[in-house]
C-alpha cells in the first residue's frame, strides 16, 4: 500500500527578490498526494519536473534508494587547486586546499550540497542522499521544492490495504511480542480470503513492512510489537468507523 507524499518549497537558489516568483510561491509552501488527489498550489513550470519525482515515493516511501552521486567519495574530499608537480602522488595533479571557500550569493558554486568539500570534512554520510528534490527551471530564481513520504495511503485504491494494516495494528497490539510470522493466525479464514485483499504469508510481509517504516511497528528478533504511535493511529483510524464497519472488521 503506497504512501501520501508532501513537496515543500525550502529555498531559493537564485535571487528571489530580483527575479520574483510569478507564481508567488514562498518557503513553506506544501503541494500534497494523499493517494487520489494533488492538494495546493504549485507552479506548472515545476509540476511536470515535481510529479514524476513525487510518484516513486508514492510507492516507496521512506525506503528510499540513494541515487548514483551520493555513492561517490569525492564529496568528502577537500577543494583542490592544479598543481602538476603533485602528479606525481596522485597521477593528475591537484593539491588539497584545507578551507571552506565562501562564494558571494547566487555563485555557481553554491548549488553544491552545503557540507560538501569541507575541512575537516562532515562526520556522517548523508551527501547527495535525497534523490527527491526539484528545482525550479527558472534558473535566475531556481525555486528548491523538496519531497517526502509522510504517511501511509489511505484513498483511492489504497483504502483496502490500509484497513488490512489497521486491523493488524489492532490485533497485534492485543498479542504484543507475537512472532511476526504468526500474524496470519490472527485472522479467520473467512477473514483470509473473502475480504480484500485476500491475506497470505507475502502480503502480511509487505504490510509490515510498511508499517515498520512509518514507525506504527516494529520487530525484534522476528517479533512483532505496536509502537505508541501505533496505537494512536489505529485508535484514530477506530474512532472514525460506523458500527457496521467496526463489527465487519472484527476491531
Amino acid at each position: 500500500m503506497p504512501f501520501q507524499i508532501k513537496a515543500t518549497v525550502v529555498g531559493f537558489l537564485g535571487d528571489e527578490e530580483k527575479y520574483p516568483c510569478h507564481f508567488l510561491h514562498k518557503i513553506g509552501d506544501e503541494f500534497i498526494y494523499d493517494g487520489e488527489r494533488f492538494v495546493g498550489r504549485i507552479c506548472p513550470s515545476v509540476t511536470r519536473l515535481l510529479i514524476p519525482a513525487m510518484m516513486p515515493l508514492h510507492s516507496l516511501g521512506p525506503r528510499v534508494v540513494p541515487p548514483a552521486p551520493y555513492y561517490y567519495p569525492f564529496w568528502y574530499s577537500t577543494q583542490s587547486k592544479k598543481d602538476p608537480s603533485r602528479a606525481k602522488y596522485d597521477g593528475l595533479g591537484f593539491q588539497n586546499v584545507l578551507e571552506i571557500r565562501h562564494e558571494p550569493p547566487y555563485h555557481m558554486a553554491n548549488m553544491e550540497p552545503a557540507d560538501a568539500f569541507r575541512w575537516p570534512p562532515i562526520t556522517e554520510r548523508t551527501i547527495a542522499m535525497d534523490p527527491f528534490t526539484v528545482v525550479c527551471p527558472d534558473r535566475r530564481t531556481s525555486m528548491v521544492v523538496k519531497a517526502k513520504a509522510f504517511e501511509l495511503s489511505d484513498k483511492g485504491y489504497d483504502v483496502p490495504y490500509f484497513r488490512r494494516e489497521m486491523v493488524i495494528l489492532d490485533r497485534v497490539s492485543r498479542r504484543q511480542g507475537l512472532p511476526a510470522k504468526e500474524i496470519l493466525g490472527l485472522f479467520t479464514k473467512e477473514e483470509i480470503e473473502e475480504i480484500h485483499p485476500a491475506l497470505s504469508p507475502i502480503m502480511i510481509d509487505c504490510l509490515n513492512e510498511e508499517l515498520t517504516v512509518m514507525g506504527y511497528m516494529e520487530i525484534k528478533d522476528g517479533k512483532a510489537f505496536v509502537t505508541d504511535k501505533g496505537r494512536k493511529k489505529v485508535d484514530g483510524f477506530k474512532k472514525g468507523l460506523s458500527m457496521e464497519v467496526k463489527h465487519a472488521l472484527n476491531i
